[in-house]
């Protein structure tokens, strides 16, 4: 397994194979983890900070976490390759953007990845398409109690994990689930998502988690504390309580849309199918916007001969660091644009 293979399919959040997955694009756990015996990444020294990450690395490849597990060097790889890690959901900006000794190990699936000194020394995920938090879990504890067999996490009686953030101290566990509401925004009640989670303590983050924008419409909503609830309370709130008054509020919308504003949301739907086919020079930005009304075009049966794959994969492959793996060399600027644009309408305008 190589890090180029992953280049050629969606990642797994953008699978659409699972539950709901036309508004819940993916379920996502993480769990922090420290090892005992070694300061919290802030005060480790360089030396320190190597031989966690060659011991931890050398503990993920012998757990027999996944069937084939691949370790990317994060601080030898170039930028181009973690970039692609960023959008492929697999390991975090500040992850990628950091110095010293750390890296990521991938499962062949993509539904795991372990990241290794980032801010805590292992952050453990467990990515599922659609709404599959129960089954999040099960793995994502199965590869926990495997490497805490062999690694010695750091617990407090009273506290729980002990983690470098605060508020994961406890539990250690984030659940999060990503979100596609376009017609919320079409109809301008996404206000309606932020209270919502206001209400229930909760956090809505764009696209790529802390301080990004909500590119393309899509939505994380995540808990923000760990500490007095249980893993299983956690997971059992965001599934029944949390992310139903979310989709119910977007099938809302959706149905607003399709009875009362048709001909704007065909109109919405088809001026982002004709930019997508026609356009010569394309960036990010536009493209995740126009795919993001065209998928919810096909997901409301108005465009029916667009493969809803073939969209998923376009929302990854037409990214700065996908696209420059595809292309084979690296581009900018309004190279880089035509290339997108390029690519695009060799997707679409077939037949």
């Amino acid at each position: 397994m190589k890090l180029s293979d992953l280049t050629s399919h969606a990642g797994e959040w953008l699978r659409g194979s699972g539950p709901m997955s036309e508004i819940v694009i993916s379920s996502r756990i993480r769990l922090a983890r420290n090892v005992s015996g070694y300061p919290f990444l802030t005060r480790c020294s360089r030396h320190q900070r190597q031989t966690l990450e060659h011991r931890v690395r050398d503990t993920i490849l012998g757990a027999q976490l996944a069937p084939q597990v691949l370790y990317v060097d994060l601080d030898q790889a170039p930028q181009t390759d973690r970039d692609l890690l960023v959008e492929r959901h697999l390991i975090s900006k500040q992850h990628a953007s950091a110095e010293g000794a750390r890296g990521v190990a991938v499962g062949e699936a993509e539904t795991l990845s372990i990241m290794v000194n980032e801010e805590d020394h292992l952050r453990i995920q467990v990515l599922r398409s659609g709404l599959q938090l129960e089954e999040a879990w099960d793995q994502i504890n199965a590869a926990d109690d495997k490497l805490e067999s062999k690694l010695d996490f750091a617990f407090s009686p009273r506290f729980g994990y002990l983690t470098a953030c605060p508020t994961n101290v406890g539990t250690g566990i984030r659940v999060s689930v990503m979100l596609h509401l376009p017609a919320l925004k079409l109809t301008s009640e996404i206000e309606k998502v932020f209270r919502a989670a206001k209400d229930m303590r909760l956090a809505v983050r764009g696209l790529y988690g802390e301080g990004t924008e909500a590119t393309g419409d899509f939505y994380q909503i995540s808990n923000q504390t760990t500490l007095g609830k249980s893993e299983e309370e956690i997971i059992s709130d965001f599934k029944h309580l949390v992310i139903p008054k979310i989709i119910d509020y977007e099938h809302h919308a959706r149905k607003m849309l399709m009875t009362e504003r048709t001909v704007a949301l065909d109109d919405k739907v088809h001026r982002a199918l004709g930019l997508l086919r026609s356009a010569r020079l394309l960036t990010s930005e536009e493209v995740l916007s126009a795919l993001s009304h065209l998928r919810m075009g096909i997901n409301l049966g108005r465009v029916k001969d667009i493969d809803i794959r073939a969209v998923n994969e376009m929302f990854l492959q037409t990214q700065p660091a996908h696209l420059q793996k595809l292309q084979g060399k690296r581009l900018e600027g309004d190279v880089r644009r035509a290339a997108r644009a390029d690519f695009i309408r060799s997707r679409l305008n077939v037949g």
